[in-house]
């Protein structure tokens, strides 16, 4: 396998993906083509699962997660639950080159930073988003008219349907979920980036695997990258992407590599479980993806590559 430049990035990446290899074309570093390409998808409005547009946590705000690791130093810089700031993914680089003594701000601290480095707010909750938010509340209500704007008995009720609603989580129409980007620069240097809005109407605070090494993303240039999308709290409790480059390490192949965190994450007990995804690239240019469900892709793009390929993920079960 060639190890020229490649880039491999999760569903939905496929848009962009011709951005950062153009770069790397160019002689940009992974970590330039990286950061380029999730910027477009931050700013991507028909996502609701990344930057602008993201839906909103169970208050109506939409807060913001992601991170970047490098292969041969493994430097991590990552944000979470970050508000009105429309590019995580570059607040996320800036926290690793300009902070290094730290590895992840969140919140307040985070946009604290963002403000003192420069970076512009923004309203980040389009009129599309917030009407998936309203609709979903109201499917989960069966009195609409108006009890939850009640004190009292109201505000109980409205409690219930918020919670109903956390458990529900399902997911609306169109594309959804965490977007993973992994990049190979000619110099032999890998980056992997994530960046998401987190579960809708998820509890205010709640941080997932994106802004996690280890879980979201791992990227170690001795033996590869991965990155993880789905269900943030079982790759959390698996340390999933450090799972996959360490089958890596002892010589599994990629697909193998992924398919063995989802059997570890599918025999965790979860009331709350959903499907799980993961991608990873070796040193030497191989890649591969798994999933829990069926029908799933990730694209890549090589120097050769006049747009991005779609492959299908193995899918892997208990």
């Amino acid at each position: 396998m060639t190890s020229g430049p490649v880039i491999i990035g999760s569903e939905r990446s496929e848009a962009w993906l011709s951005a950062g290899m153009i770069l790397l074309r160019q002689g940009a570093s992974a970590l330039d083509a990286v950061e380029a390409t999730l910027r477009l998808c931050e700013d991507n409005l028909d996502d609701h699962y990344i930057g602008t547009g993201g839906l909103p946590n169970a208050r109506g705000v939409v807060e913001l997660d992601a991170s970047l690791m490098v292969g041969s130093s493994r430097a991590f810089g990552a944000v979470g639950a970050v508000r009105s700031f429309p590019h995580p993914i570059s607040i996320a680089r800036t926290v690793l080159e300009v902070l290094p003594q730290h590895a992840l701000l969140v919140g307040e601290g985070a946009e604290l930073f963002a403000e003192e480095q420069g970076f512009e707010r923004a309203n980040l909750l389009t009129e599309e988003a917030m009407r998936i938010f309203r609709e979903a509340l109201l499917e989960s209500n069966e009195s609409v008219e108006g009890e939850n704007t009640d004190a009292g008995a109201g505000d109980d009720n409205y409690r219930v349907a918020a919670i109903d609603l956390v458990r529900r989580l399902m997911a609306h129409d169109g594309p959804w979920g965490t977007v993973n980007v992994i990049a190979l620069d000619e110099s032999g240097e890998m980056v992997v980036g994530v960046s998401t809005s987190g579960y809708p109407w998820k509890y205010p605070g709640r941080v997932g695997d994106s802004a996690l090494p280890g879980s979201g993303n791992y990227c170690d240039l001795r033996y590869g990258g991965a990155a993880c999308t789905g269900r943030g709290e079982l790759s959390m409790r698996v340390t999933g992407a450090r799972m996959i480059v360490d089958a890596l390490a002892r010589g599994a192949t990629p697909v193998e590599a992924c398919g063995s965190m989802l059997r570890e994450a599918a025999a965790l007990p979860d009331h709350f479980r959903s499907e799980l995804r993961a991608i990873c690239l070796t040193p030497d240019g191989r890649h591969g993806g798994a999933a829990s469900q069926g029908g799933s892709t990730y694209n890549v793009m090589t120097t050769s590559s006049a747009e991005p390929e779609v492959v299908a993920r193995v899918q892997f079960d208990r």
